[in-house]
C-alpha cells in the first residue's frame, strides 16, 4: 500500500513535485533532443512506453536502489526490464556523455567551471554479482568489488568518471581518466580540456606519473608516501570526496548489483549528469 495522501497518475507521483525521480520540464528539454528515435515495430503488441516515463523509472531505480524487476507497475513507468533496456541502449549511443557535455558547456559559458585545478580520487563498492570490471578487493578481504574513479574541477563539479575492478591500482587510472575529460566550449577561444594542476592523495604517488603530467602541461600536486599527514591538500581535496558522497547518495551505486558492467557504468554516468545538472541550476540561474 502507498502512504496516505499519495496519488499515482501516469508518470507523476502524488501532489509533491519534489520526488527526485520525476523528470522536470527543464531537464527533459535537455535530454529529449539527444535520445535516438524508436526503431520500427516488427510485431504487434503493447504500445511503446514513452521515453520520459521510462526515464522516470530509471531514476526511481537509481534513487531507491530497488531491483529492476520489482519496479512498481502502479507508477506508470513501464516494467523494470523495459527501463533497464532503455538505459543500456541510451548509454550505448552516448546519450549521457552528450548530456554531460551540454551541462559543462552551460557552466563554462557562465564562467563557473574552475580549471585552475582538478582533483582525482576513487571509491570502492562491493560487487554483489561479480562480472566484468570487478575483482578481489584489497580493502574487503578479497571479496568481489569495483571502483568508481572520479575527477572534478576545483569546486567538485564532475568532469569524468570511470568503472574498474576493485583490485586496480588508482594510479593506473590517472591518465585514462584525464583523457575522458571532454573539451568544453562555451566561451570565445579553443575548447579547453586540460586543468592547470592535478591534486591527488598518496595512492597516486609515482614519479613516472608526475613526469607524464608535466609533459602534458599539468602541475602535479600529489601527497607523498612516508611523509607525515598535514600536507594541506585536504582543504582542496574535499571537493572530490563530497562529489563521491553525492554519487553514493544514489542507492543503486552503493553496491554493484549488476553483473553487466555497462549497466552499472550507465547508472554511474547518469548520476554524474544529475549532479552536474544541480550545479547548473545553482550557478547558472541567470542564463
Amino acid at each position: 500500500m502507498w502512504p496516505s495522501g499519495w496519488v499515482v497518475v501516469g508518470p507523476v507521483v502524488g501532489t509533491r513535485q519534489s520526488r527526485p525521480w520525476i523528470v522536470s520540464d527543464e531537464l527533459w528539454s535537455l535530454i529529449e533532443p539527444l535520445l535516438p528515435g524508436p526503431g520500427p515495430k516488427l510485431v504487434e503488441g503493447r504500445p511503446r512506453v514513452p521515453d520520459r516515463q521510462a526515464l522516470c523509472g530509471i531514476l526511481f531505480v537509481l534513487h531507491t536502489g530497488i531491483q529492476w524487476e520489482y519496479l512498481p507497475q502502479e507508477l506508470g513507468f513501464g516494467s523494470g526490464m523495459t527501463c533497464r533496456r532503455r538505459l543500456a541502449a541510451w548509454n550505448e549511443v552516448g546519450v549521457w556523455d552528450q548530456l554531460h557535455l551540454v551541462l559543462l558547456r552551460k557552466l563554462r559559458a557562465a564562467k563557473q567551471l574552475d580549471r585552475s585545478r582538478a582533483v582525482i580520487d576513487s571509491s570502492h563498492v562491493r560487487a554483489a554479482r561479480p562480472g566484468p570490471k570487478s575483482g578481489p578487493s584489497p580493502v574487503d578481504r578479497a571479496r568481489p568489488g569495483s571502483k568508481h574513479h572520479v575527477v572534478t574541477d576545483a569546486q567538485g563539479i564532475p568532469l569524468a568518471v570511470s568503472l574498474t575492478g576493485g583490485n586496480r591500482n588508482d594510479v593506473t587510472q590517472l591518465l585514462p581518466l584525464l583523457d575522458k575529460i571532454p573539451a568544453v566550449a562555451g566561451v570565445v577561444g579553443r575548447p579547453r580540456r586540460r586543468p592547470d594542476a592535478l591534486l591527488a592523495d598518496r595512492a597516486y604517488d609515482h614519479d613516472k606519473y608526475r613526469r607524464l603530467l608535466r609533459d602534458r602541461g599539468i602541475r602535479p600536486v600529489i601527497a607523498e608516501r612516508g611523509v607525515e599527514h598535514g600536507s594541506g591538500l585536504g582543504i582542496f581535496r574535499w571537493a572530490v570526496e563530497r562529489t563521491i558522497a553525492w554519487l553514493h547518495g544514489f542507492r543503486r551505486l552503493r553496491i554493484r548489483r549488476e553483473r553487466r558492467d555497462d549497466i552499472h557504468e550507465a547508472s554511474l554516468r547518469l548520476a554524474t549528469c544529475l549532479i552536474t545538472h544541480r550545479h547548473v541550476q545553482r550557478l547558472c540561474q541567470d542564463l
